[in-house]
């Protein structure tokens, strides 16, 4: 049996939250492990150990690999399905890794904005 995709993502931000919920990865890939990266997971000492900061970005496991920040919405546009506007939006701004690499940094950025601003700490601090 293949080891589930994992998505190691902030439980805590609504935009973190929101966007694993919507992004419609099991019609394309199957079973998806989705893990709130401030528990107390395994996974989390495995990925602080390969030196991902889980404040600069999300962590998506496929294959064993780790893939964190712009590299796992690159990961996930490129295996989610293009059924719903959120989805094709995702792909459209995401499947290109230098795309991604413009846009992920503001979305860290708004991130750790609206975390400040519900008073809600950073996961490594």
């Amino acid at each position: 049996m293949t080891e589930p995709t994992r998505i190691i993502y902030d439980g805590e931000c609504p935009f973190c939250a929101r966007y694993v919920r919507m992004v419609r990865l099991r019609d394309a890939v199957g079973q998806v492990e989705l893990i709130d990266a401030r528990s107390h997971h395994p996974i989390i000492s495995q990925i602080a150990d390969a030196g991902l900061n889980l404040d600069d970005g999300m962590v998506v496991v496929m294959d064993g690999k780790l893939h964190h920040g712009d590299a796992a919405m690159t990961a996930l546009a490129v295996m989610t399905t293009r059924s719903g506007l959120f989805n094709r939006l995702m792909r459209a701004m995401f499947a290109n890794p230098r795309l991604a690499r413009v846009l992920y940094p503001p979305l860290v950025a708004g991130r750790a904005i609206v975390l400040r601003l519900l008073g809600r700490r950073k996961i490594n601090g």
